[in-house]
């Protein structure tokens, strides 16, 4: 069976808050591997303050690296600000533009060192560079399955923020689990309400999870009518600002294996990927 599932891999989101300081050369390599596998977007720079990520802090150098040319992988950068966002769209390669919004306050100042107020109005001036330059953006509401803060949350509140973010003509959403702690029916009833809500709209979902809840945790979201999947080769990553309630991301080959089995085409290199593996297995040891 063939369905229109993508499958988005975040190495970006693996780097960002590895141990030690990967080499631009080793980035470049990877990344230029990981375009060989078939994926629908790659989620590999970011240009935000490298005094807070300094692991991103060559992304510039990292994209000018990696070759495009033979790959119809789309490429994603993340932004938290107009600044970032005027120095990633300078690059034609780059498709995607990302931004982390938190319905969260309290994770939204940890993420972005903005309110959520202040980080409405950056997500409207970012896209109305986007539309004027031809780029597409992407929303991740962050905290999007709760928080551990305390700051309100329910089903209303992401309502609320993704009608907004529709009306602003954004068409691409992923809710993410920031800190793993949805359970699979928090995930199902609030993607199936999300995609019923918004039929105009792409809803994905970038979920975190322990290797013990993974299955249950793709299931929910696949039978809620989820057909986007964010994952990182070996489970790693995830924002280092979560602080101690870091949890890995969902490990794409997990993904991957969880369509065969349900005998739904990826359409990944399988050959690649496992050659993408071992080079994981060298960069984050």
């Amino acid at each position: 069976m063939s369905t229109n599932i993508k499958i988005i891999e975040c190495p970006r989101d693996a780097m960002q808050g590895w141990h030690r300081l990967i080499g631009t050369a080793e980035k470049i390599n990877y990344l230029n591997q990981l375009l060989k596998v078939g994926f629908h977007t790659l989620d590999c720079v970011s240009f935000v303050s490298p005094k807070a990520i300094p692991q991103m802090a060559d992304s510039a150098e990292v994209l000018a690296g990696i070759d495009c040319t033979a790959s119809k992988t789309k490429l994603l950068a993340i932004v938290a600000n107009l600044k970032g966002a005027q120095a990633a769209v300078g690059f034609n390669q780059i498709t995607y533009l990302g931004f982390p919004f938190s319905i969260s306050e309290k994770f939204q100042q940890l993420n972005t060192n903005s309110s959520i107020t202040e980080s409405w109005e950056r997500v409207k001036e970012i896209n109305q560079l986007c539309k004027t330059i031809g780029k597409q953006l992407v929303i991740y509401i962050s905290m999007g399955f709760g928080n551990p803060y305390g700051d309100p949350y329910n089903e209303e509140v992401i309502a609320e923020w993704i009608t907004k973010i529709q009306q602003n003509g954004i068409r691409t959403v992923s809710l993410a689990d920031t800190v793993g702690l949805a359970t699979p029916e928090m995930i199902h009833n609030i993607t199936k309400a999300t995609i019923h809500s918004f039929p105009g709209m792409e809803i994905g979902v970038h979920l975190h999870s322990s290797a013990e809840g993974f299955s249950e945790k793709m299931d929910a979201a696949f039978l809620a009518g989820c057909t986007r999947f964010d994952g990182a080769i070996n489970g790693i990553g995830g924002c280092p600002m979560a602080q101690n309630s870091l949890v890995g991301n969902m490990d794409t080959c997990r993904i991957t294996d969880f369509f065969e089995h349900k005998g739904i085409t990826t359409g990944l290199d399988l050959v690649q990927l496992e050659k993408a593996v071992q080079m994981a297995g060298q960069i984050f040891e």
